[in-house]
């Protein structure tokens, strides 16, 4: 397991200390395949006349406002106060990079400093293109426009949904401590963050131009692709999202494969979990005691063919929510069966024990058959009334 970028690097000779987790590489790639993806869905649909753009009144050469200076010099201080102090005492952000970001370390002088030349850098542009008489001018925005507004709604509510989502799964853990849980990196559930992304996003297309249904099409393949990308930062650095014990001997048919893809122990995982391993020196010195499934990988695996499927059959669908149905169903499908071998808290519903990502799932297939039936009646009732 590689819990750092460094620890990877490590591997082939190269001391190079770097601040970067594995797992947030990762889910930082994601976000930036997630962008790509969505920005060519958008803009092709525009071109093929399923989304068309808008237009947007802007007033140019105001003077800026007294909460435009407040605004300009607050963000420097906090970039000040943190960067500054990182760049002071590198090895400790190193060693702990969200424990030095969501402490009250800081630099004053530096906060102070980068504050003073963000607010007068903001005074210079402002005096560059302030006019006598403000104007209004009308802009046009084309649908790929909107992505970054899109991948920063997907970032905010995502963290915050997963985060919520993992508290009320784990809520003994989050009574015992609730600061840490809350502030902490770890501990995310991915529906958590699907599902409160998804309602910022969708509100936000809809109070912009964007058809909710034309927009979660756009969204289907790269949420199934981003999803398999984001698997791969927990299995390279062992964050605890690993299957049950797997004691079984490897299949005859996986006998070319390396053992690790039956069972594993995650060897030096990043939350040091398990037993320590014998003459192992450092930060991550332990393994699981007994090997487990590894299915972070089996899930990279499934959302990858996945993402091959949707991404063919995309050009073809033409009803507006179908293709988004058909990748619910799909993501429900394959999270419902992964939960059959993974560690997760299970609730008990009638005697049967069900995870929180399972009771989901089911939810989201249900909706995904709901949404094709309601989207291909639609559109039969359409071309009935067309041809009648």
């Amino acid at each position: 397991m590689y819990p750092t970028i460094s620890e990877f690097l490590k591997e082939y000779g190269i001391n190079l200390p770097l601040p970067i987790q594995t797992f947030g590489f990762f889910v930082a790639l994601a976000f930036g395949v997630a962008a790509w993806i969505i920005g060519l869905e958008l803009r092709r649909k525009q071109q093929e006349g399923l989304l068309k753009p808008s237009t947007r009144k802007i007033t140019v050469g105001k003077p800026a406002t007294p909460v435009d200076y407040l605004i300009a010099g607050a963000l420097g201080f906090i970039l000040g106060f943190k960067v500054v102090y990182m760049f002071m005492n590198y090895s400790e952000l190193v060693n702990d990079p969200p424990g030095l970001l969501l402490s009250f370390k800081g630099n004053l002088l530096g906060g102070i400093l980068i504050s003073a030349l963000m607010v007068f850098q903001r005074y210079r542009e402002n005096k560059a293109q302030e006019l006598p008489k403000p104007v209004e001018k009308t802009i046009v925005v084309n649908a790929k426009d909107h992505v970054g507004q899109i991948i920063l709604l997907g970032v905010v509510g995502g963290l915050v949904g997963a985060k919520i989502f993992h508290n009320l799964e784990n809520w003994d853990e989050f009574i015992a401590d609730p600061v840490d849980a809350l502030v902490s990196f770890s501990g995310l559930t991915f529906y958590g963050g699907l599902i409160v992304a998804a309602i910022l996003i969708i509100r936000y297309g809809m109070k912009n131009g964007l058809p909710p249904l034309h927009l979660t099409d756009a969204a289907a393949p790269a949420l199934m692709l981003t999803y398999g990308i984001g698997r791969i930062g927990c299995q390279i650095s062992g964050d605890g999202d690993w299957g049950i014990v797997n004691q079984a001997p490897k299949p005859g048919w996986m006998s070319f494969l390396p053992d690790w893809m039956w069972s594993y122990t995650f060897p030096h995982n990043v939350n040091n979990v398990g037993v320590p391993i014998p003459g192992c020196e450092g930060r991550w010195c332990h393994e699981l005691p007994e090997p487990v499934f590894p299915t972070s990988f089996y899930e990279t695996l499934m959302c990858f063919v996945l993402f091959g499927i949707i991404w063919m059959i995309r050009k073809r669908i033409t009803t507006p929510g179908l293709l988004f149905s058909i990748y619910l169903v799909m993501n429900g499908a394959e999270r419902f069966l992964i939960e059959q071998i993974r560690v997760n808290t299970l609730y008990h519903i009638f005697g049967a024990g069900i995870t929180q990502a399972q009771i989901i799932s089911t939810l989201l297939m249900i909706s995904g058959f709901i949404g094709i039936w309601y989207t291909t009646s639609r559109r039969r009732n359409s071309i009935n009334e067309t041809t009648g």
